[in-house]
């Protein structure tokens, strides 16, 4: 592989942008995944990696791995130390870097499975949040997830890293309104997480059939539109003095109940 030792290469500075900048993930329509473990569940669902920037320390320990990785990449280049942490979002860099072509997620909703159960966030913007929601949402099976416009980029170093590779295997959507998704799927019965003690209680709703259940962003919940786009709406109860629950802890909740 070719070293690289200067900032200033063209290859470098575009990994630098495509970790700083949402709107430059857009424009080149690529993005970048970090960690041995998120690169190679990406060349495993068949991403296609553009460009893969690893350590001599890293090529030394898992030269196996990467291999494989360099064989199902356009591009590949070793990076020293100094140049690495310009490409890395981690505080303790592992190594191995991707710069991916941006997912076509279209094809997987041509068709809303009967049956099927569906997460929507509407405006989540913590990428947190968002990661964590992805690595439940596919570990409980569920068929999709749909993102309003106004979310935070589900292509951010953070939520691709935080997601464990679900990213790369879940099927989603990106729309410009959860309310204009709602209505475009009248097949779906639509369920709006909301703190309202009185709404029905999670644990007495069914979810049977096809559904949606939507959350909302952190701090305002479910936009007003959008609660009044859905059929149902529903609480988790609480004991203690919590006022609400962490986007993802309710997700997670939320799916279980659809789920099981």
């Amino acid at each position: 592989m070719l070293l690289i030792s200067s900032k200033d290469n063209p290859n470098v500075k575009n990994a630098v942008k495509l970790k700083k900048s949402a709107r430059y993930r857009r424009q080149s329509g690529s993005f970048i995944a970090e960690g041995l473990r998120v690169c190679v569940d990406a060349m495993l669902s068949g991403a296609q990696i553009e460009t893969l920037f690893v350590t001599a320390k890293a090529l030394e320990k898992h030269g196996d791995k990467i291999q494989r990785l360099a064989d199902h990449s356009a591009k590949c280049f070793t990076l020293t130390p100094e140049v690495f942490e310009l490409v890395s979002d981690t505080e303790t860099p592992q190594g191995v870097l991707c710069v991916i072509k941006t997912l076509d997620k279209t094809l997987q909703f041509g068709k809303i499975e009967n049956g099927g159960k569906y997460l929507a966030l509407d405006n989540v913007q913590d990428p947190s949040n968002l990661g964590t929601i992805l690595r439940s949402a596919e570990a409980f099976g569920v068929s999709g997830l749909i993102l309003s416009s106004d979310c935070c980029d589900i292509y951010s170093p953070k939520v691709v890293r935080g997601s464990m590779g679900a990213v790369f295997r879940l099927p989603f959507m990106i729309c410009n309104s959860i309310k204009e998704f709602i209505e475009e799927n009248p097949q779906l019965d639509s369920y709006a997480a909301v703190v309202d003690s009185s709404a029905d209680k999670i644990t007495e709703i069914s979810f049977c059939g096809s559904c949606v259940a939507v959350i909302g962003n952190e701090g305002n919940g479910i936009k007003e539109e959008t609660l009044k786009a859905c059929s149902h709406r529903f609480t988790i109860p609480m004991a203690g003095n919590a006022e609400s629950l962490n986007a993802s802890v309710a997700a997670s909740i939320i799916i279980w109940e659809m789920i099981k």
